[in-house]
């Protein structure tokens, strides 16, 4: 698999490279690698909801709404 970046984007990619203490190709492969197990679990996450919402496990309106509210005061 070849993946291809602008000179501009490449200069960036080694500029976090060298930050990071590793070269560029180890830091595209494991941000790739990260991008692909964070899809994983998401898509696991919507299937879980979906099945509670198939139960019939849902949160009422008011409930999330104070969650919410308490998290926009912390």
């Amino acid at each position: 698999m070849e993946v291809h970046f602008t000179a501009e984007e490449e200069a960036k990619l080694s500029r976090i490279a060298a930050h990071v203490g590793t070269d560029t190709e180890h830091l595209v492969k494991d941000a790739a690698l990260r991008l692909m197990e964070e899809e994983e679990k998401f898509r696991a996450a919507v299937k879980a909801g979906i099945e509670q919402a198939d139960r019939g496990e849902l949160i009422g309106d008011n409930e999330v709404r104070l969650w919410l509210e308490d998290r926009e005061r912390t």
